[in-house]
C-alpha cells in the first residue's frame, strides 16, 4: 500500500490491517493473549441534578497478557498521519494505571517500544512491524524485573485466576492488587499489606489471591480472620464459595483439622482464659497463610490480644487487609506488614467510576462558632449550678446538651430529605448513645406522617439497643424501605455495606482520619439497579476539613514509635475518644462495628464472643474495678440555636473539594479550554453538536445543574448553558432559554419552509423551550409526542427532503437560537 492510500485510513484500519497481523506474527494468540479496545475504568460520574452522566472511559487500543491474569503490555495505536511515537505519551499513562512494564506506540508502519523496566537495554527503542517481540519475550523481561528467577515461583504466578463461566473477571486494579500479591508470596514475603478503598473488593480480590496460591500448592491451609461475624458469614457464602467442601468456619464447638481454608471471628478463637484460646489447639506451623481482614483495628496494636493470634501463626504468610491502614505513634500496620504492595484509593476509585462521588454540604451553627457562656447563677433544668466558662463545639452533646441544637440540626436533616428524596437511606453520626437517642425523637417529632406510615421510618441503631440492632439487616437491605434513617454513634461507622446509602450527617466530632475515613466509605458503593450513583455529606461539626489533609487520600506513612519513653497521643485526639463522661456503646457492639474500641477489646472481655455461633463462656466472672464517677452533664432547653452559614462544596475532577465559589471556579476551568470569548463563540458555532462541548465541561467539573439554577434565579427562569458560560465567564448579558426561543420566531425564520417541516421546527423550539439542546439533536425526538401527531419520523424527515435536510435544517436552527446579533 503506498504511502497517501495509509494516511487515508483510519485508525481502527490501522490497527486491522497493520498492528493486529504484526501482533499475530509474533506469537500471540489474538483469543487468549490480546485484548483489543479494552475500557478498563467505568467512567467518572457526573451528577446532574437528580440524574446521573458517565464521563469517558480509559480505553487502551490493546492489552498484551502472557496467560489471562498476567498482562504485560499496552499498545496505543494512531492512523498513519501521526508520527510513530506520537501515541507514546498516551500509552505510557495507560501502562502506569495498569502496572504494565511496556508500553508500544504505532502508527502502522513499525512500533515504538517503551521498557519501563530497564532490561532490554535501551528505553526506547524503534521496531520494525516484523519485529514485535514474542509473548516469552517479554515475560521473561517481566519475571526478571519482579524477581521472579526460578521456575517454581513462576509456577505460582503462572496459576490463573478462578474463573465460573459467568464472565465476570477482576477489575484491573483487582488484577494488579492481586498480582502484587502473589508475586510478593512468590519471592518469599511473609508480610504484606493491601490497601484498597471501601466498596472497591477487597474480600473478592482476597478470594483470588488465595485461590492462586492454594491452587498452585504454595500455600496449603490458610486462616481468614475477621471481627464481624456477619463478615464472616458473607465471606463464607458469597466471594468464598466457590473453596466449597474445602472450607469451614471455626467455632467453640469443634476444632476440625481435615479442611484447608478456615474462616473466623477473632473472637471466635480468644478469650480472656487459656482454655479459650481455642487457636492453640492447632500448631503453631498449622496455617501456611493467614489473611486478617480490616487490619487497621484489633489487630493493629502491637499489645493486643487479637495480635496474639498472629504471633503465634508467625510462620505462616500473614496479608493484612484495610481501606484504613492505621498509623499513630503508638499503633502501627506498616510496622507490621511494611510498606504496601498495592494502593487503590477513594479519588482514584471515584476517578474511575467504581465508587460514588459526593458534595458536602458545611453548616456551621452560632452557638458553635461563638460558644456560649451561662449568666451568673444560672442552673440547667435539672437545677444544676452551671460551671461559669465558655462552652463550645468540643463540649456540645458531651458535657453540655443544648437541646434547641440538637431540633436545629434535626430540622436541617429533615429539610434536606424534603427537598431531594425523604425515602433515602441516612446515617447521622451523633456523639454518643444519649445523643442518637435525642437525635431519634427530634426527627420523628418532626416528620410525623412518614412515622405514621410506618414506625421505623427513624431507627436508632446502637450497641445498648436489641430493637435497633434488629433492625441493622432491614436497613443495609436495599430491598427494604425501612428504616429509612439510622441514627447512632459509632455501631456503623465500619464495615457495615449500606448500598443505597445516600445521605451522611456529621454531628459527632471526629479527630481520627481512620474513623472520618470509615465513616466516608459507607456512602462511597455505587448500585445501579437502586439509582444510587452519589451521596451528601451534610456537616454540622466541621469534620469534613478533613479532606483537606493530605493524608486523607495520599499513601499512609509510618509514624509509629516504638520506644517505650515515646510520648502517647493525647487522649482527647485518640480515635473516637469516648469522653470521660460517656460510656460507649456496649462492649459486644464496639467489638463488632468500632475501630475506637480496640483497646476495649484487647481487655479480657466475657462478652467478646456474642457474635459468635458458639455459646458464651461459662463460671464465675473476675471481679471488675469500679468505674470512676460519671463528671457532671448539664442540659439547656432554653438557649436557641440557629443556622448563620450553610456552604456547599462539590468535588473536582482532580478528586479535590472545590474551596472557591462556583462560579471562580466555572471560570478558571472554561478559561483552561477557551481564553477568550471568541475562541469559545468559534469552537461552539463549529461544533456539529452542541450537547458534545456542554458533555465535554461536565467531565472537566462543571456544574452545569448548580449554575443553571443560580443564575436562574437571577433571571426568573432556565438560562442556556450557552448563557451560562457567557455570563459567568465572559461578563456577557445572559437569556434564558424561552427569550432565545422568543427570538428567533420574531425573527420570522420559519417563513421560507412549507407547512410540515414549519411544523416541525416549531416544535423542536418549543422543545428547546422546555428542556434545552439536548433533545432537538437528537433525531429519535421525531418518534415522542407531539411530533407523531404531525406523521411518522420517516415522514417528517422526508419533508425536508431526506435526513441531510433534516440535519442542516436542525443546525440553521441552532445558529438562529445562538445568534448574536
Amino acid at each position: 500500500m503506498d504511502s497517501a492510500t495509509k494516511k487515508q485510513l483510519s485508525e481502527r484500519d490501522i490497527c486491522s490491517k497493520f498492528i493486529t497481523p504484526a501482533i499475530e506474527r509474533a506469537g500471540w494468540d489474538l483469543q487468549e493473549q490480546v485484548r483489543e479496545e479494552f475500557s478498563f475504568t467505568a467512567g467518572r460520574i457526573i451528577v446532574r441534578g437528580r440524574l446521573h452522566a458517565r464521563g469517558r472511559k480509559r480505553r487502551a487500543d490493546y492489552v498484551l497478557s502472557f496467560q489471562k491474569n498476567q498482562p504485560l503490555a499496552v499498545i496505543k495505536a494512531k492512523d498513519n498521519n501521526h508520527s510513530l511515537g506520537d501515541g507514546m505519551q498516551q500509552a505510557l499513562a495507560y501502562a502506569e494505571a495498569l502496572d504494565l512494564p511496556f508500553a508500544f506506540s504505532s502508527n502502522g508502519d513499525g512500533f515504538l517500544f517503551h521498557d519501563r523496566t530497564g532490561l532490554s537495554g535501551q528505553t526506547e527503542t524503534t521496531l520494525a512491524l516484523h519485529q514485535f517481540p514474542a509473548p516469552q519475550t517479554l515475560w521473561e523481561l517481566y519475571c526478571r524485573h519482579h524477581g521472579l528467577a526460578d521456575p517454581a515461583s513462576r509456577r505460582i504466578v503462572e496459576q490463573p485466576y478462578y474463573d465460573d463461566g459467568s464472565g465476570r473477571t477482576p477489575r484491573y486494579y483487582q488484577v494488579n492488587a492481586v498480582n502484587r500479591t502473589v508475586e510478593a508470596v512468590a519471592r518469599g514475603q511473609n508480610r504484606i499489606l493491601l490497601v484498597m478503598a471501601t466498596g472497591t473488593g477487597k474480600t473478592y480480590t482476597a478470594f483470588q489471591i488465595i485461590w492462586r496460591l492454594w491452587k498452585s500448592g504454595r500455600k496449603k491451609r490458610i486462616l481468614f480472620l475477621a471481627d464481624r461475624n456477619i463478615l464472616v458469614d458473607q465471606t463464607k457464602s458469597n466471594d468464598f464459595k466457590p473453596f466449597g467442601q474445602a472450607m469451614t468456619k471455626v467455632s467453640r464447638r469443634t476444632v476440625d483439622k481435615s479442611y484447608e481454608i478456615y474462616l473466623s471471628l477473632y473472637q471466635a478463637v480468644t478469650g480472656s482464659e487459656e482454655e479459650q484460646n481455642i487457636y492453640k489447639n492447632f500448631s503453631p506451623d498449622f496455617f501456611d497463610l493467614v489473611v486478617i481482614d480490616e487490619c487497621h483495628r484489633g489487630s493493629a496494636a502491637a499489645d493486643s490480644a487479637w495480635r496474639a493470634i498472629l504471633e503465634y501463626f508467625s510462620a505462616a504468610t500473614h496479608l493484612g487487609l484495610t481501606a484504613t491502614p492505621k498509623e499513630t505513634r503508638d499503633v502501627s500496620n506498616i510496622d507490621y506488614f511494611g510498606e504496601p504492595v498495592y494502593t487503590y484509593s477513594l479519588k482514584q476509585g471515584i476517578e474511575d467510576g467504581f465508587l460514588a462521588p459526593y458534595k458536602v454540604i458545611r453548616v456551621d451553627l452560632d452557638k458553635d462558632l461563638q460558644g456560649w457562656r451561662p449568666t451568673k447563677g444560672q442552673t440547667d433544668k435539672h437545677g444544676q449550678l452551671i460551671e461559669d466558662r465558655v462552652y463550645n463545639q468540643k463540649d456540645f452533646d458531651r458535657n453540655l446538651i443544648l437541646e434547641q441544637r440538637t431540633l436545629t440540626v434535626a430540622a436541617k436533616v429533615s429539610e434536606l430529605l424534603t427537598q431531594t428524596d425523604p425515602m433515602q437511606k441516612t446515617i447521622i453520626f451523633c456523639e454518643d448513645i444519649d445523643h442518637a437517642e435525642r437525635m431519634r425523637q427530634a426527627l420523628v417529632n418532626l416528620n410525623p406522617e412518614r412515622v405514621r406510615e410506618n414506625h421505623k421510618y427513624v431507627m436508632r441503631i446502637t450497641g445498648d439497643e436489641l430493637e435497633g440492632k434488629a433492625e441493622l439487616d432491614n436497613f443495609i437491605n436495599p430491598e427494604q424501605p425501612y428504616p429509612v434513617i439510622a441514627t447512632t454513634s459509632k455501631l456503623l461507622s465500619t464495615g457495615v455495606d449500606v448500598q443505597t446509602c445516600k445521605l451522611i450527617v456529621l454531628d459527632q466530632r471526629i479527630q481520627s482520619m481512620t474513623e472520618f475515613k470509615q465513616i466516608i466509605g459507607r456512602g462511597t458503593r455505587i448500585n445501579d439497579d437502586y439509582h444510587k450513583h452519589w451521596f451528601t455529606i451534610l456537616d454540622f461539626k466541621k469534620a469534613t476539613e478533613l479532606f483537606a489533609d493530605p493524608k486523607f487520600d495520599g499513601e499512609p506513612v509510618q509514624v509509629y514509635q516504638p520506644n517505650p519513653g515515646d510520648p502517647m497521643v493525647p487522649e482527647d485526639e485518640q480515635p473516637g475518644a469516648q469522653p470521660p463522661d460517656q460510656a460507649p456503646d456496649d462492649p459486644a457492639a464496639l467489638l463488632q462495628d468500632d475501630p475506637a474500641a480496640e483497646t476495649a477489646a484487647d481487655q479480657p472481655d466475657q462478652t467478646a464472643n456474642w457474635q459468635s455461633d458458639d455459646q458464651p463462656p461459662t463460671g464465675p466472672l473476675p471481679p471488675q474495678p469500679e468505674p470512676p464517677p460519671k463528671p457532671t452533664r448539664y442540659v439547656i432547653d432554653n438557649v436557641p440555636v440557629q443556622v448563620i452559614a450553610e456552604r456547599v462544596q462539590y468535588l473536582g475532577p482532580d478528586g479535590k473539594l472545590i474551596t472557591e465559589s462556583l462560579r471562580d471556579y466555572t471560570r478558571q476551568k472554561v478559561k483552561e479550554q477557551y481564553a477568550t470569548l471568541h475562541d469559545f463563540l468559534r469552537h461552539w458555532r463549529r461544533a456539529d453538536r452542541k450537547q458534545a462541548i456542554i458533555e465535554e465541561l461536565a467531565e472537566r467539573g462543571i456544574f452545569w445543574e448548580e449554575l443553571i439554577k443560580d443564575l436562574g434565579r437571577q433571571l426568573g427562569d432556565e438560562p442556556d448553558p450557552f448563557d451560562v458560560i457567557c455570563h459567568i465567564v465572559y461578563d456577557q448579558p445572559p437569556l434564558t432559554r424561552r427569550q432565545r426561543a422568543e427570538r428567533v420566531r420574531k425573527q420570522n425564520y420559519f417563513g421560507k419552509y412549507r407547512e410540515t417541516s414549519r411544523q416541525v421546527l416549531d416544535a423542536l423550539l418549543d422543545k428547546y423551550a422546555d428542556a434545552g439542546i439536548e433533545p432537538i439533536e437528537d433525531v429519535k425526538i421525531l418518534n415522542l409526542a407531539p411530533f407523531t401527531n404531525l406523521g411518522s419520523a420517516l415522514e417528517l424527515v422526508g419533508a425536508f427532503g431526506g435526513k441531510p435536510g433534516y440535519t442542516e435544517a436542525v443546525k440553521e436552527l441552532e445558529s438562529a437560537i445562538y445568534s448574536t446579533r
